[in-house]
């Protein structure tokens, strides 16, 4: 499909990128499971690589050329709109700084119990509301090496823009799916043989450097909301609960640091 020239933001197809929520994007009419932006060159090509399919591309001018080489083969059949900054600042409401932003269809989550099949070290996420968060926190999973991560309901979505944009596309990467409440959980994770371990500031903890996650083949690193921390429900499901020893009165890391941490510890 040739390259469409963007000189006014009548066209019906812009809409994707018209100041678009996250939650209205996830409920987008006329998709089977919603959409998402990806945003620069490097997370369209992370994104495609993963087998999602895109729905169009905006691209500042002189980025043109660069986004149909990453589309390939969607470059016969997705509009790639090129316009110019101002105009495109004036549509998405916030300027390009890294040239493109891509409208991609969401795809179906994965069965958990597939995810698990093949899977030795996996983190879980509850209640984690913050994208950035949930961004780091995948990003981190994708450089040290966790192979699956789970999301409970009140967890931030991975494919919010924020999260996406932080893990530099590294949600795209590191396969994921939601489960549902804790007996479930707990019972899918008994299922392929995962002991859990929580990070949490409870009086029994284990420091980490005393933990020994190798003699663990299958284990769940479990991460909780910040300030909150993690539930009764979550604590009660896990098998043992570590703590990163702190110094100078400090009592925890930003969950986002510590899921660092703590998976480098744990990965064996």
């Amino acid at each position: 499909m040739p390259l469409i020239a963007i000189d006014d933001l009548s066209d019906a197809r812009l809409v994707d990128y018209a100041h678009l929520t996250d939650v209205a994007l996830k409920k987008a009419r006329g998709t089977e499971h919603g959409l998402y932006i990806a945003e620069s060159a490097l997370v369209l090509e992370r994104a495609l690589r993963a087998g999602h399919i895109p729905r169009s591309v905006l691209a500042l001018g002189n980025t043109a050329d660069e986004a149909l080489a990453v589309l390939g083969d969607y470059a016969a059949a997705v509009p790639v709109f090129v316009g110019p900054g101002e105009l495109l600042a004036d549509l998405t409401g916030y300027i390009l700084h890294r040239g493109l932003i891509a409208s991609m269809n969401r795809p179906e989550l994965p069965d958990a119990d597939a995810l698990l099949a093949g899977a030795s070290r996996i983190v879980i996420l509850e209640n984690v509301a913050d994208p950035t968060n949930v961004g780091a926190i995948f990003r981190s999973a994708g450089a040290i090496g966790a192979d699956a991560i789970l999301i409970t309901p009140r967890c931030s979505d991975p494919f919010y823009r924020r999260a996406i944009r932080v893990s530099m596309g590294t949600v795209l990467q590191v396969p994921w799916t939601r489960v549902g409440d804790w007996t479930e959980t707990r019972a899918l994770l008994t299922r392929h043989g995962f002991q859990v371990a929580a990070l949490a500031l409870t009086p029994d903890a284990v420091s980490l450097r005393d933990f020994d996650g190798t003699r663990h083949e299958r284990l769940a690193l479990l991460l909780g909301a910040e300030g909150e921390g993690l539930t009764p429900e979550a604590l009660a499901a896990s098998d043992s609960v570590v703590q990163i020893p702190m110094k100078h009165g400090i009592d925890s890391l930003n969950v986002a640091a510590a899921s660092a941490v703590a998976m480098w510890a744990l990965s064996g």
